[in-house]
């Protein structure tokens, strides 16, 4: 390859809102319903059904617009999308097109060459399509409509990315600004947040841009990324070779690690959109837009700095728990209660990330009370209990939330102080154990700790460990 070609990305982003109807009906959105069963004549486009709008999309759509630094359009509308398709039961999908509900914003990204703005050209709100299901032994294909009429937003972005690594980093930022919002909870596996990446490569130092493909069927950041890799070396060996690159829609295969054309890429006029004539108009008024604005949560940027000035946690332990809003919670509420910000963090850092990733879960999915974290930081800071049972505990609050004490005191799980019982215990444990007696007067200083363990053992954990220490120095 002799000459050198610079990327030019841009994305659409599809999010589903977190909204417990659809956008147009009073359908369930909850996800994983048998097929057809989130259904009614609104959502699967019979004749005379009339669409009525979800407030609560607005108002998602909105945050997610101030959030990320776009002017509210206070006068919008929809308009239909005409097209033929199985999945798509009215033949046509209501959208917006001509007066989307935000415009011009920007999500500022960290590279490695620094901070980088990515513009966004617009936001709108639409309705979600039914779903296609390809039986191969029957040969034959079935249509679930549950996603019919979903709310959704599509995030349109400039072509400001240059490689996976902006693309990637532009999506953490918008997942975590809408996760933060409460607007959707953005899984790709579920397909609430989708991209389709739009990808052109002309050669270093020219203006004008390339001929861009568009590719869809993008489930996971790797996949995007090796997409994203992908399609670039496919444009430029075609360029290299004289031939054209072709705008066109291509399905990308992540288990071939390539891509196939699906279609000639469509145009606005192609679907002969027109305003749509069953819904009136949006007009946001001064005032709901300002109660809008006072609404909006401290997102992650305003969370960190607040952390530094606030609390005395390394930042590193900042920028883990403030990467999920529940954690960011967690800990908050936490330190409210006890007061002790760094122990707090520990629990949340250690053995909280340890058990998440143990039993497979999501942040998200933390159902423990911050009070229970707190009373449990109390009872091991007062030596009610030792480190060893604190993390025993620990993990029935984890997984079922129980109240520390109550736990605690049921199973007679409190450190003993009784110093007579320990140094019989030490005397016992010196007794059975002569080798490593002698190991450790040999100066083999690992000996020391065999004996603790075994003193702990005799204890069933309920010693507190830096009292059995000195205890056995004292004796031997």
């Amino acid at each position: 390859m002799s000459r050198q070609y610079e990327t030019v990305i841009g994305l659409e982003v599809h999010v589903e809102l977190a909204t417990k109807t659809k956008i147009f009906c009073s359908c369930s959105t909850k996800f994983g319903g048998a097929p057809n069963t989130h259904t009614c004549p609104v959502c699967t486009g019979m004749p005379g059904a009339l669409p009525v709008l979800n407030r609560q999309v607005v108002e998602y759509a909105a945050a997610v617009g101030i959030a990320t630094n776009c002017t509210i359009n206070q006068h919008c509308r929809f308009d239909r999308k005409n097209y033929f398709y199985p999945d798509n039961p009215q033949n046509y999908q209501i959208s917006q097109l001509y007066e989307p509900i935000c415009r011009n914003g920007y999500v500022e990204i960290d590279t490695a060459a620094g901070p980088k703005k990515i513009g966004i050209h617009e936001i709108h709100m639409e309705e979600d399509a039914g779903k296609l299901i390809h039986d191969e032994w029957e040969d034959c294909s079935l249509v679930d409509f549950n996603r019919s009429g979903v709310p959704l937003i599509e995030i349109v972005s400039e072509p400001d990315m240059r490689n996976a690594e902006e693309v990637i980093a532009y999506l953490e930022k918008l997942r975590l600004i809408i996760r933060y919002l409460g607007a959707s909870d953005c899984r790709l596996q579920e397909g609430s947040m989708r991209a389709d990446v739009n990808l052109s490569v002309r050669e270093a130092g020219a203006e004008q841009l390339g001929v861009r493909t568009e590719m869809k069927n993008l489930n996971s950041f790797k996949a995007i990324a090796r997409a994203i890799e992908g399609e670039r070396e496919r444009q430029i060996e075609r360029l290299e070779a004289g031939r054209p690159v072709i705008q066109e829609t291509r399905r990308w295969d992540d288990n071939k690690e390539s891509s196939h054309a699906m279609r000639s890429k469509e145009y606005a006029h192609d679907y002969r959109y027109f305003t749509e004539p069953d819904l009136v108009p949006i007009i946001i008024s001064d005032e709901w837009l300002q109660e809008l604005r006072e609404r909006q949560p401290e997102l992650r940027t305003q969370k960190l700095l607040r952390y530094r000035k606030e609390f005395d946690i390394p930042d590193y332990d900042a920028q883990i728990i403030t990467s999920e809003k529940k954690m960011a919670d967690l800990f908050e509420a936490a330190t409210a209660v006890c007061g002790k910000p760094k122990k707090v963090s520990n629990w949340l850092m250690g053995e909280t990330m340890r058990l998440l990733k143990e039993h497979e879960m999501e942040a998200e999915e933390l159902s423990f009370s911050p009070e229970h974290l707190a009373e449990l930081i109390e009872l091991t800071d007062s030596g009610t209990i030792n480190g060893q049972v604190a993390k025993e505990v620990f993990e029935k609050i984890f997984l079922e939330d129980v109240a520390p004490g109550a736990y605690v005191e049921e199973n007679g799980l409190k450190t003993v102080n009784d110093e007579e019982t320990l140094r019989k215990t030490v005397e016992q444990v010196i007794a059975d154990n002569p080798q490593s007696v002698s190991d450790y007067r040999g100066g083999k200083e690992k000996a020391l700790g065999f004996l603790v363990g075994q003193t702990m053992k005799q204890m069933k954990g309920k010693a507190d460990p830096g009292a059995v220490n000195r205890m056995l120095k004292e004796l031997l």
